[in-house]
């Protein structure tokens, strides 16, 4: 995949977008107001289907992609799901933006980790409030470590040799279940799942959400037993099974003390090939 220009500087002159939309005059129209809400953005790519969408995204490393939901090839979810699972671990994958005409799918766009979701037509003053938290996020991660880099922050924390240097650990870690703390042992986690600003953690007992994020829970922790297997989801090695490939080569794990398995993004793939 090849990446967008370097972004160095604190303060970002320019942002590169992609457009999704099948239908001509509305994604004109999205183009045009765009253009006008937000000048600045430079809209790099427009597809008129998902499978173009992705290509897109893997060609021109956007920052933002604005997804119409049911596209031909692959819905702008399915365009999401797929660009977040192919997306270099150490680069923060393109903010996505969902623009429909139906407001049922609402629920699934924020599973999809969506910035913002907004119904069609789309109009001036909604793209605003839109624009105004893209900005917001995009500033923010430009000031703070790309938000694809916890397989290089595993690696600074686990070759950490000057005990002076690191952070506090902790062998509990306490997490809210409602109006209880529960009090996890690390070696009982099977496994942590990034969700925005928490962190699941999930035993052979259940799930409690932690508020912290992933990388900051994974500076707090000893994560020598625990394996990356996708961008926001760590798995500790002692509770895997087996991992099964698809027709497509993708793996997906069985986990001990889980009743679902695991998706294995491709960026991580090689690990779990047969010796």
């Amino acid at each position: 995949m090849r990446r967008a220009r370097g972004r160095e500087d604190s303060i970002v002159s320019a942002w590169r977008g992609v457009i999704a939309e099948d239908e001509p005059v509305l994604s004109r129209t999205l183009q045009r107001l765009l253009h006008e809400a937000w000048p600045e953005l430079e809209i790099v790519g427009v597809a008129d289907d998902g499978l173009k969408a992705i290509e897109l995204a893997q060609t021109l490393a956007p920052d933002v992609m604005f997804l119409d939901i049911k596209m031909p090839g692959k819905t702008g979810l399915e365009v999401a799901e797929a660009v977040a699972d192919e997306w270099p671990d150490d680069q923060a994958e393109p903010l996505f933006v969902f623009i429909t005409a139906y407001d049922n799918f609402a629920i699934s766009a924020f599973e999809h980790a969506a910035m913002d979701y907004m119904l069609k037509p789309a109009t001036l003053e909604r793209l605003q409030v839109c624009v105004q938290r893209l900005k917001h996020r995009l500033h923010e991660r430009a000031r703070t470590p790309a938000a694809g880099g916890m397989a290089a922050l595993m690696q600074r924390v686990q070759s950490i040799t000057d005990p002076a240097d690191a952070p506090e650990k902790i062998k509990v870690i306490r997490a809210g279940v409602g109006n209880t703390v529960r009090m996890i042992p690390v070696s009982e986690v099977i496994c942590l799942e990034a969700a925005e600003k928490y962190v699941n953690v999930v035993t052979a007992q259940g799930e409690a959400l932690v508020r912290m994020s992933l990388r900051d829970l994974v500076s707090r922790i000893d994560a020598a037993d625990f394996t990356q297997v996708h961008r926001g989801v760590l798995v500790n090695t002692h509770c895997i099974e087996s991992a099964t490939r698809d027709e497509n080569g993708r793996y997906s794990l069985s986990v001990r003390g889980l009743a679902r398995s695991l998706k294995v993004s491709r960026a991580f793939g090689h690990l779990f090939r047969a010796m």
